[in-house]
């Protein structure tokens, strides 16, 4: 029997961004034909207590379309990005001017928020695929992420400010995995691309929000960091909310035979060559990327602009994202996402050599490394997720995407502390520039070959 027709939101034509349908209702979606739909298989998601009947008269054909798995999880990202955002856009100047840290300490601390990420995120893929429950995972790790937004309140020193924000990092790092995993498997693996481009959009459509929301406060109430802090708070917790009410409690499908979640299993995983080469070309790109708060305070300086001024730098380089998040993300569908992925790196190079030359004008500078961050984050964010994705196995998919996205963070961890420690010592952030412009343009063929390489079939992962 049909179900009756369906209630959508569509977009065309923007863009290139081809057309949007979102079902507001699994009981709305149009019915598949017999062997149109993906059958049940180990790792995809299904309801508790369904049986086999139910769960297929509640699949929905997806081509062309995004799942409101998708746009929930988007509407979380919106939320508790805006949040995020909010401290990032202010937390250099409020470390430098307020806590009064130097590049270097900055340079620690910055390390330490990238870093905190790193372990916990092969934490968070782990428990989201042992216990087949990453709703669970993902709302410890937001809500982590939202308590800490009061912690800044207390902070005064670079000791108590990096065990704040490590506890903040932590929680992004138990989510993300977990995060991205439900997407995956709500999604065709054809459509990745695009599924991880809404995705991201909504996300950047926060990231958006949130500086600009931060301008305002510091607008009213002027150096008022503390304010700040508060809002991000309560947006933090509506994000939560969401979480709670309208994500499914999506539950992994185990089926006797099929590789599990288990420390061998991901044992398995780092035996697979394509999992390896992926996540040692992350790691290395990670480690000479010069992180985004250095970029900032770059252009700052470059600029001479007011304190006031330093959160619309993230709110320009986050319109690039969110414009351009979803084109790319079909397009690397369409071409190749590898492709993609190196584009955006080699986007990154070009960013460097605008901040690194001094006859390119100040205010050209300032829009284009605005434009190639922004178009570097919607090449390589959502794209690495959708590459890893489409090869590891849907029950350890959570654990091998926490694999590859730990050695990026690592990359970055490190990368933070040297751009730091250069900058201190020469006085200038012309140094660090320097040495990571070259840098970047030695290891981007590396990472290249390996991201291209052909790779032999994965080892076997076992059960438990």
């Amino acid at each position: 029997m049909r179900r009756p027709a369906a209630t959508y939101a569509s977009t065309r034509g923007f863009a290139g961004w081809g057309e949007i349908v979102v079902y507001t209702s699994v009981r709305n979606a149009p019915e598949i034909p017999p062997g149109d739909g993906d059958h049940a298989v180990a790792g995809q998601p299904v309801e508790p207590g369904a049986d086999a009947a139910t769960r297929t008269s509640r699949r929905r054909r997806i081509t062309g379309q995004v799942g409101g798995t998708v746009i929930a999880m988007g509407a979380v990202s919106f939320l508790t990005d805006a949040s995020a955002e909010m401290v990032t856009a202010v937390l250099p100047l409020f470390l430098i001017l307020q806590v009064g840290l130097t590049p270097l300490q900055y340079g620690v601390v910055d390390g330490v928020y990238q870093g905190a990420t790193v372990l916990v995120r092969l934490v968070g893929g782990y428990l989201a695929d042992r216990w087949r429950r990453p709703k669970i995972v993902c709302t410890v790790g937001y809500g982590l992420s939202a308590v800490t937004k009061l912690g800044l309140l207390g902070v005064g020193s670079a000791a108590s400010t990096s065990f704040v924000l490590a506890v903040d990092r932590a929680g992004k790092g138990i989510r993300t995995a977990p995060r991205d995993a439900v997407i995956a498997a709500s999604t065709r693996p054809a459509l990745l691309g695009r599924a991880f481009g809404v995705h991201r959009t909504l996300d950047t459509a926060g990231a958006m929000l949130g500086p600009l929301l931060a301008f305002l406060v510091l607008l009213a109430v002027p150096g008022g960091y503390h304010p700040v802090f508060v809002v991000s708070f309560g947006v933090a917790v509506l994000g939560v909310a969401v979480l709670v009410l309208f994500v499914p409690d999506i539950r992994w499908k185990a089926e006797p035979g099929a590789a599990q979640a288990s420390l061998r299993g991901v044992g398995g995983l780092l035996r697979d060559r394509r999992v390896v080469a992926l996540a040692v070309a992350a790691g290395l790109l990670g480690l000479v990327t010069i992180s985004d708060g250095f970029v900032y305070l770059s252009l700052q300086r470059k600029l001479d602009a007011p304190a006031d001024v330093f959160p619309l730098f993230l709110l320009g380089s986050s319109a690039v994202y969110l414009v351009l998040a979803i084109p790319l993300g079909r397009l690397a569908d369409r071409i190749g996402r590898r492709t993609v992925f190196i584009a955006g790196n080699v986007g990154l190079v070009l960013l460097y050599l605008l901040l690194l030359l001094a006859f390119v004008p100040a205010w050209l500078a300032c829009v284009g490394s605005l434009a190639l961050l922004g178009t570097y984050y919607a090449a390589t964010d959502g794209v690495l997720s959708a590459t890893a994705a489409e090869f590891l196995p849907p029950a350890l998919r959570s654990s091998g995407l926490a694999i590859v996205q730990t050695a990026l963070a690592g990359g970055r961890v490190i990368s933070s502390l040297l751009f730091g420690l250069l900058w201190t010592v020469t006085g200038s952030q012309r140094g660090g520039l320097a040495a990571f412009t070259v840098a970047l343009v030695v290891v981007l063929p590396v990472a290249a070959k390996l991201v291209f390489a052909r790779r032999s079939a994965p080892a076997e992962v076992v059960a438990r």
